[in-house]
């Protein structure tokens, strides 16, 4: 079983493969040559793929393609409207997480979280490293590190400037190890921070299924302001708690991935990565024969 180190380490060079792919799509380039790319051989680089997702190279491209996102979108809709009119949340399906949600009050969310007591700390997942920041009433900030610690940390102080925040791994160790577990059946509760509006929105976002995808205007649509999707768009964009508010579900409507606070190539592989799992083909042993 890999590490969450190892997940980490394999998903930047994941990262880096699948730009490679994307970037000289148009010359095919064989698995040699994105092996090569990333400085692997090619029976290591079948083999990382294997461990990090559980299928092979070439089985995962496809769920990277605009016609697999156009194809959950044609099918999303549905789905979205049914859960969220039966008021689902999410954890009764496989690899879903149970998740409750509890807002700030308005003079916290006015006074960026004052008198809260905030834990933080840098932990590694399949999708890279990532800050993760609790209080006492749950997760309150999750944020995937693009460039430094001190950048991903300075957002994260500024966002809760007047909390009363400290450095603790091992108060925020308990909430890592069930977040990309797969489905928990402990309840993993969220504290959010926004306006009545964001809140709404975010907790629709939670109604979205693993390793499906909506667009805006089907999710402004499903929460009855048809005509806001520019607002819910904004909204989405403001979400500080990455992966368990699934904002990278949101794509547009040509099926292109769209733009993600964390990068689009992590968004595109997040939603190839849960499509994968979600299809029923990441047996190992399977993915080492392809």
């Amino acid at each position: 079983m890999s590490t969450d180190l190892q997940d980490s380490e394999h998903y930047q060079l994941v990262e880096k493969a699948i730009d490679y792919l994307l970037l000289e799509h148009q010359q095919q380039p064989r698995l040699a040559d994105v092996a090569g790319h990333v400085g692997l051989s090619e029976y290591y680089f079948q083999r990382l793929f294997v461990n990090w997702v559980g299928i092979s190279p070439k089985r995962f491209l496809q769920f990277l393609t605009r016609e697999y996102m156009k194809t959950l979108l044609d099918q999303g809709y549905s789905t979205l409207d049914a859960a969220y009119q039966a008021g689902l949340s999410g954890g009764g399906r496989s690899h879903e997480l149970f998740i409750r949600t509890q807002a700030i009050t308005p003079a916290q969310y006015k006074n960026l979280g004052d008198r809260l007591k905030l834990s933080f700390a840098f932990h590694h997942s399949p999708f890279g490293e990532y800050l993760l920041a609790v209080s006492e009433h749950g997760i309150c900030h999750l944020a995937f590190v693009e460039k430094a610690h001190k950048d991903t940390e300075n957002l994260f102080r500024e966002e809760w400037a007047l909390a009363s925040i400290r450095e603790d791994s091992a108060i925020t160790l308990p909430y890592h190890q069930q977040l990309f577990a797969g489905s928990s059946k402990t309840e993993i509760p969220l504290l959010l921070r926004g306006t009545p509006f964001q809140v709404q929105v975010w907790e629709a976002l939670l109604k979205i299924p693993f390793g499906q995808v909506t667009h805006y205007q089907e999710l402004a649509d499903a929460i009855g302001k048809k005509t806001a999707a520019r607002a819910t768009a904004s909204a989405i964009a403001r979400n500080k708690i990455a992966y368990l508010i699934p904002c990278h579900r949101v794509i547009r409507k040509i099926g292109d991935s769209g733009e993600f606070r964390w990068g689009k190539a992590r968004k595109r592989l997040v939603l190839a990565y849960e499509g994968a799992v979600n299809s029923g083909l990441t047996g190992k042993d399977d993915a080492q024969r392809q």
